[in-house]
């Protein structure tokens, strides 16, 4: 049985360790988004449904708390809080790895604030991919998890179905950035301001993008989870296609009725965000960058990041680059 269509469900994992003041402060976070969603009269927006979860013995995850004691369950998000212990054990991360795979192959994102990426890493799901934590366990974090690109610089990473951040009291900051993508600027900046904390950042031109992911089609999730990983970088029509198992005009058809989009065009979305971070934070040339995100030529890339951004590769750094003036 699925969760009514009119609220999104966003997951908190309450695991051994995790912060209280995240679990509980999220929670009021959103208990808040939905009051001033009411206030301003935002009917049209789904009511935010907060659950709680926890692995029970046979290490299958079973709510704990349900803002909305509805039946059925739809996870749009899992949020994984920080702890105010060591970095999780091998068998906290081995007890967690298959609920957390399960979730994300059924098109749930996967959220973590502070050393709860640790838990994500230990499902083997950030191998390849570029991942931020508190700057006190990047090392730990690539020690322990070598495929994994450890971005120290990033306070927060959105990279589609997998958003991590990097601050111990970073929960509110990932909270309103969540009510930002899923609910819109407007809800995000009034929540933070009845809270009389910092909004969350206006994302950057072209550096964020919302996927659809809960549409129930796994071939097509199955490529868009391999397009964000290493080896999906420079793939074609052909490879997602073979990706998918399907026949290419079949596969077509289907990721554009699931994702809104053509294959391509979900493709170069991927890439251009992951170019957009890298040349906030990093001084690779421009041809480095084109390369680097699955472009061979270059000047395409430079074409197709104009026109998703509105601005050439070198001014967006110019513009935004981290220490830029």
């Amino acid at each position: 049985m699925t969760a009514k269509t009119d609220s999104l469900e966003i997951g908190i994992l309450v695991y051994p360790g995790a912060q209280s003041a995240a679990v509980h402060g999220l929670t009021d976070l959103f208990a808040v988004a939905n009051r001033v969603a009411g206030e301003l009269g935002e009917h049209g927006l789904p009511l935010l449904r907060v659950s709680h979860w926890q692995l029970d013995e046979s290490a299958q995850l079973q709510v704990v708390h349900d803002s909305l004691q509805q039946p059925g369950h739809g996870l749009r998000v899992m949020l994984i809080p920080p702890s105010l212990a060591a970095a999780p054990s091998n068998a906290l991360l081995a007890a967690h790895g298959a609920a957390l795979r399960q979730l994300h192959g059924q098109g749930t994102v996967l959220a973590s604030v502070c050393i709860g990426v640790f838990l994500i890493a230990g499902s083997g799901l950030l191998d390849g991919r570029a991942a931020c934590t508190h700057w006190n366990y990047t090392q730990a974090l690539s020690e322990r998890f070598p495929k994994v690109q450890v971005a120290a610089s990033q306070p927060l990473l959105d990279d589609g179905d997998i958003v991590t951040s990097a601050g111990l009291m970073a929960w509110t900051d990932l909270g309103l950035h969540l009510l930002e993508r899923f609910l819109g600027h407007t809800l995000a900046r009034e929540t933070a301001r009845y809270l009389a904390v910092e909004p969350a950042p206006t994302p950057l031109p072209g550096a964020s993008f919302n996927p659809r992911l809960e549409h129930g089609d796994e071939a097509v999730l199955r490529v868009q989870h391999w397009l964000q990983g290493e080896a999906g970088r420079d793939a074609g029509l052909a490879d997602m296609a073979r990706c998918a198992g399907l026949e290419p005009r079949t596969f077509l058809r289907r990721f554009r009725a699931a994702t809104g989009l053509r294959p391509t065009e979900y493709a170069q979305q991927v890439r251009v965000g992951r170019a957009c971070r890298l040349l906030e934070f990093t001084r690779r040339s421009v041809d480095q960058i084109a390369w680097g995100v699955g472009y061979q030529d270059p000047g395409a890339f430079r074409k197709v990041f104009q026109r998703l951004t509105g601005m050439t590769p070198s001014d967006y750094r110019r513009r935004f680059a981290v220490g830029s003036a």
